[in-house]
């Protein structure tokens, strides 16, 4: 795929692949950007160069789209190389994988804390992007999570947005089965080998797959226990679900209106608002927690990336003044993406800004936004470490024999035994 190139210094836009002669065009500064989705997050880089270009006009983003996996990929096959020609000045990051890349490539990436005042994004946030004390990241998304629910069907089971506060995921399965005895809606879609759930229920406790020194925290982890335990619980209520699979299957449950929730991301706001017939039928609520776990809250993450600055970077100066000037700064910018992208951002300044503050009619007339950030703040931090997509490989080849009833203690001891067998 030829990378896609914008050009603000004359104000210009250039099809990849042409370029744009002028005067100036020997003295300016090129940054370029890896990262996926144009109608997401190379959507939002355009806007920040936009406003960068405003005071730095002879500063040129190129902004390279490529698939996730591809980013994942290019970047760990360059860096394990050694060779740091080709690689990107910045990069974008999902949050679960950055331990990894950070612990494996030592002096790889630019810390930023001389840079930014990371006091001003969510700590939890800034704490993924942290290593011995060096902080490496621009915070960006948050994956913060929301139980989005259909207001009209849970008013028909009796239950009001005040009932929906402080609740537990036991209380969530009782309002679930009275939805599907008053309304014959299912409650929820779920995919029993999908194990996103359980990292939501994890990180709502305040605890993970490993400890703060890396090492593996699943045998006798209170909390992981209890995470499957309860999952085990909704899985073994199969009216109040439908069985799913894949991303189609996941989405296409609740804009059908065939299911009356869904326990996700923020990320997600923008697919529920896709049903314009639907505006006035959703309300969101804080996240349920797990009852008996010591620490545990309604809040918690799910997904989420941020930006790197390439320590080889000839232009890593001009990089993480980009960053900062805008990113680490500029309120105006967090409300614009919000309002185009649905881009639910870290900086905690921009909660005060309009768009944060505005109630949405989609949502009857809740402070959705507002809501979030709120929510935002209270997320536990927790060491992600460099292993996650090996422990939920391990954690979703067991929760089918849990749907069937199997023994939560033997899974356990299967999901610690793959594990450690993995990571040695």
């Amino acid at each position: 795929m030829k990378p896609f190139a914008i050009s603000w210094r004359t104000g210009l836009w250039a099809a990849a692949g042409i370029q744009l002669l002028t005067s100036t065009t020997a003295l300016a500064t090129e940054i370029t950007v890896w990262c996926w989705d144009m109608n997401f997050n190379g959507a939002t880089m355009k806007e920040a160069a936009a406003r960068y270009a405003a005071t730095n006009p002879d500063v040129t983003l190129n902004i390279v789209d490529m698939a996730k996996a591809d980013v994942e990929q290019k970047l760990q096959a360059q860096l394990a190389s050694g060779t740091t020609e080709g690689l990107p000045d910045i990069v974008l990051i999902e949050d679960y994988g950055a331990q990894k890349y950070l612990q494996s490539f030592p002096d790889a990436f630019e810390p930023l804390n001389d840079k930014l005042d990371y006091s001003q994004f969510a700590p939890y946030k800034v704490a993924l992007a942290t290593l011995d004390d060096k902080t490496y990241s621009l915070p960006f998304d948050s994956g913060v999570t929301g139980f989005f629910y259909r207001s009209d069907l849970l008013e028909q089971a009796g239950y009001k947005e005040a009932d929906l506060q402080d609740i537990t995921w036991d209380k969530y399965i009782e309002i679930a089965k009275a939805v599907k005895e008053k309304t014959g809606h299912v409650m929820q879609g779920l995919d029993t080998s999908d194990s996103g759930a359980i990292n939501i229920l994890m990180q709502s406790a305040g605890s993970w797959y490993f400890n703060e020194d890396g090492t593996l925290n699943i045998k006798d982890n209170a909390a992981f226990k209890a995470a499957l335990t309860q999952y085990q619980k909704i899985m073994m209520t199969p009216e109040i679900w439908k069985p799913i699979s894949g991303w189609n299957e996941f989405t296409g449950a609740f804009t059908s209106g065939e299911a009356a929730s869904v326990v996700t991301g923020v990320w997600i706001t923008a697919t529920i608002k896709a049903a314009p017939d639907m505006a006035g039928k959703w309300g969101v609520a804080p996240i349920p927690k797990l009852d008996g776990v010591e620490g545990a809250t309604h809040a918690s993450n799910l997904g989420g990336s941020s930006w790197y600055v390439l320590s080889s970077s000839a232009e890593k100066d001009a990089a993480t003044d980009f960053l900062a000037t805008v990113w680490g700064k500029d309120v105006d910018f967090y409300q614009k993406i919000l309002v185009d992208q649905g881009a639910f951002a870290t900086y905690l300044p921009a909660r005060e800004g309009p768009a944060f503050k505005a109630s949405d009619d989609f949502f009857g007339g809740q402070p959705v936004w507002a809501n979030f950030s709120t929510w935002l703040q209270a997320i536990p931090s927790v060491n992600y470490g460099i292993y996650v997509n090996e422990v939920n490989a391990a954690i979703a080849a067991q929760l089918p024999a849990l749907a069937k009833g199997g023994s939560v203690d033997e899974a356990i001891a299967a999901i610690d035994a793959q594990v450690s067998q993995q990571i040695q």
